[in-house]
């Protein structure tokens, strides 16, 4: 796995539980993806080769390719003319500052993960009633908007609508809400033609001279549930090209999702390590250089 060399990079502003975010000054970032993985919001003590790589390209491809639906905070991918190592400029970004909006935009298209585990106790969705007799990987005939709030420790809490109205007010919720969606019904799309099933995504967004913008990372298999659409059926788990291997390992283990998590197994990364690399190629045509 690669190190990270801070002497290389200028001041380290923010640690994430995956990226390195370092001050360039005059407005700009430098936005490290790293090897780190985390699950149930927990980093883990064992990081996946080249993640941080897929996780940098994959979203400025994704940053590309929405470009028209809404700006982003991407100025260039790095590269060692900016005085960097090629190993850390495959894995960083240069990005505009910007005031993040402190709700993470969850869009989900098909019923699975939390969603699914709240509507078998429940029969709802982030509280939203849902027609009986759904079955795990069913997808929903619209997409749904469940948001969560965005800690900064421990894990996310699900947002009501009216909750994230009065957080950061209803006409922000509206525009939120309707631009996720569009974001990721493009992607949806677009992922289907090269075999992916995008099955919920989570996306954040800041301001940046007044306009909304999508900031961080972008419908990258951290951020996303990508299935694999030719073995695609309802009614059980998908195969996946995302972390819910790792995520499905740890439960195994019976690890109860607080820190610390137990060490990964070397089967368990060079799985995950293969699956993001799959994904990346599918998505983009290219294979990781």
């Amino acid at each position: 796995m690669t190190t990270i060399r801070e002497t290389e990079l200028p001041d380290l502003l923010y640690r994430g539980k995956v990226r390195d975010t370092y001050d360039m000054g005059n407005e700009r970032l430098f936005m490290v993806a790293t090897d780190r993985i985390s699950a149930f919001d927990v980093v883990l003590p064992t990081g996946i080769p080249e993640k941080g790589a897929v996780l940098c390209q994959i979203s400025a491809f994704w940053f590309d390719q929405t470009s028209d639906i809404i700006p982003n905070h991407l100025i260039s991918l790095a590269t060692e003319q900016d005085g960097i190592s090629r190993e850390i400029a495959r894995r960083a970004m240069i990005v505009r500052k910007a005031e993040r909006i402190d709700v993470e935009c969850v869009v989900r298209g098909y019923i699975t993960g939390s969603a699914w585990a709240e509507y078998r106790r429940e029969g709802t969705v982030s509280g939203q009633p849902m027609p009986a007799g759904l079955l795990e990987g069913d997808r929903f005939p619209e997409p749904l908007f469940t948001p969560t709030t965005k800690a900064e420790i421990g894990h996310d809490e699900a947002l009501t609508i009216s909750e994230m109205e009065n957080l950061v007010g209803s006409d922000l919720t509206r525009r939120l809400s309707d631009v996720s969606i569009k974001v990721y019904e493009f992607a949806r799309d677009l992922a289907l033609d090269k075999g992916i099933i995008i099955a919920d995504t989570k996306m954040e967004l800041g301001m940046i001279d007044g306009t909304l913008t999508l900031i961080d990372e972008l419908l990258t298999p951290d951020s996303s549930r990508f299935w694999d659409a030719e073995g695609y059926a309802p009614g059980k788990p998908q195969p996946n090209y995302d972390k819910q291997f790792v995520r499905d390992w740890l439960d195994a283990q019976g690890w109860d999702h607080e820190p610390p998590a137990p060490e990964l197994s070397p089967e368990v990364v060079e799985k995950t390590h293969s699956r993001y690399l799959e994904a990346y190629h599918k998505l983009t045509g290219n294979r990781l250089s």
